[in-house]
């Protein structure tokens, strides 16, 4: 029986399953599709996935793919400088989602099970039942990361709130017979108007249209391939034809997130637990940043190491910050609107963004490298230690703990959670951050105050 189920076999699951095994753990990833899909998806990681993916080192695989190394973000087609951030990766990575789960997939130990739809879930005070692809499965947790349309939400008939969709727009990967010369030959940002064209893979392009007849037409209608011509030939004239609609969607501006991302031995994720515009390259890593989060505090709960509060701080540490985004990206949908008075707000924030202080606030928020928690100081950049415990740096660990931190040599003394989020920086407040974080030391040992290092303030 695995240790955990993981509902979804998309980045946020898959990393989830990573970060799962890298700590010991037995994990089963549940997939309603019979094969990983070929669709572009989601095209863009930012700085700080691209630090988690390096840490783990997931980064090496997807490197060969990546497109275009985009030295900014967008604020609603708003162009975002990112050069000056504090990170290595000062930039986005312009890669089609399905090269990042492949990646992470090739790295799992156990085998995702495919063509595996859920379609029951029960739960009891030792465990959890899936019922998907016709059998029974049991773990001690299952999470869901199952998507906007998550089944597992459904089943458990968890209530979803927010606002509902207001505009229309349709996704699509295409085949192009003709374009112009000049047009869509290499990556860049979203300026903000129907007949966004980027170049992916395998020839086709990846296209964003809006207007009069995506508002028009309801979210079930297919999608065309005489809409995408007519609303590319508006954006780009009539040199442009298209040849074939590969892949397409329709979506909208609507933003909900779970009121608690925990209910009982059930933890959402990803898109089954808030959904919102995708713009600005903020769904796949707002996923990949809660899995990070995830995976370590759920592992030390399998292995009965945890804090009592830990498992919970999941939701306390990452509904706010997706609550965050709902309102950033509420705001961008609003900046999009071809209205004259929307026009007026676009123009003034497109000046306040022209200050430096607030472009590097927003360019922090969009990253992610700005994200921080309750209780931390920042992110340490270190490699991830391979069997998923904390890194101590620069000072003596205490006894008892060398099962869940692994002990490095470092000039400055910091204790790094899994997910690289600094926890204590020297001085004293070594062990109560060892106790907060990891749990007692280890029965029968004691644990030294020896600490080595330059002494800092307690954080």
């Amino acid at each position: 029986m695995p240790d955990v189920l993981v509902a979804g076999a998309g980045p946020t699951g898959l990393l989830t399953a990573f970060e799962l095994e890298r700590a010991g753990l037995d994990v089963l990833v549940l997939e309603r599709d019979a094969r990983p899909t070929s669709q572009s998806k989601a095209l863009g990681l930012q700085p700080r996935s691209v630090e988690v993916l390096a840490d783990r080192g997931l980064l090496a695989a997807i490197e060969p793919h990546v497109r275009a190394k985009l030295p900014a973000g967008h604020f609603s087609g708003l162009p975002i400088d990112y050069t000056d951030l504090p990170t290595r990766f000062p930039y986005q990575l312009g890669v089609e989602q399905a090269h990042v789960t492949a990646a992470i997939e090739a790295r799992l130990r156990t085998p995702v099970l495919r063509d595996a739809a859920v379609t029951a879930v029960r739960q009891d005070d030792d465990g959890v039942t899936v019922t998907a692809g016709g059998r029974e499965h049991r773990a001690g947790w299952l999470v869901a990361a199952d998507g906007g349309h998550s089944t597992v939400r459904t089943l458990l008939d968890v209530a979803f709130p927010g606002s509902p969709a207001r505009i229309s727009l349709v996704v699509a990967d295409i085949l192009l017979a003709a374009k112009p010369a000049g047009l869509a030959d290499a990556w860049a940002l979203p300026a903000g108007a129907s007949g966004y064209l980027v170049p992916l893979s395998g020839g086709r392009y990846r296209t964003i249209v809006f207007g009069e007849e995506q508002q028009r037409l309801g979210r079930g209608e297919p999608v065309t391939a005489e809409e995408v011509q007519r609303a590319l030939t508006a954006a780009h004239g009539p040199g442009i034809l298209v040849g074939e609609v590969l892949w397409a969607s329709r979506f909208g501006d609507a933003a909900r997130q779970l009121e608690r991302y925990r209910h009982g031995r059930v933890l959402f994720a990803g898109d089954a637990a808030h959904v919102h515009l995708p713009v600005g390259g903020q769904g796949l890593n707002l996923g990949l940043q809660d899995a990070a989060n995830l995976g370590w505090k759920l592992a030390a709960a399998v292995r009965g190491t945890a804090p009592s509060a830990l498992i919970d701080s999941y939701h306390d540490e990452r509904h706010p910050i997706a609550a965050r985004v709902l309102v950033s990206t509420r705001a961008q949908a609003v900046l999009g609107v071809p209205d004259p008075d929307a026009a007026a707000v676009r123009e003034v924030v497109t000046g306040l963004l022209a200050v430096p202080e607030a472009r590097h606030a927003v360019a922090l928020e969009l990253s992610g490298i700005g994200v921080t928690y309750p209780g931390v100081s920042g992110r340490a950049q270190v490699p991830a230690a391979p069997d998923g415990r904390a890194v101590l740096l620069g000072a003596t660990l205490p006894e008892g703990w060398s099962g869940r931190v692994e002990q490095r040599s470092g000039a400055e003394p910091r204790l790094v959670r899994p997910d690289g989020y600094v926890v204590w920086s020297g001085g004293p407040g070594l062990e109560d951050a060892l106790h907060r974080w990891f749990g007692p030391p280890e029965a029968g040992r004691t644990a030294s105050a020896t600490v080595a290092g330059t002494a800092r303030p307690a954080i």
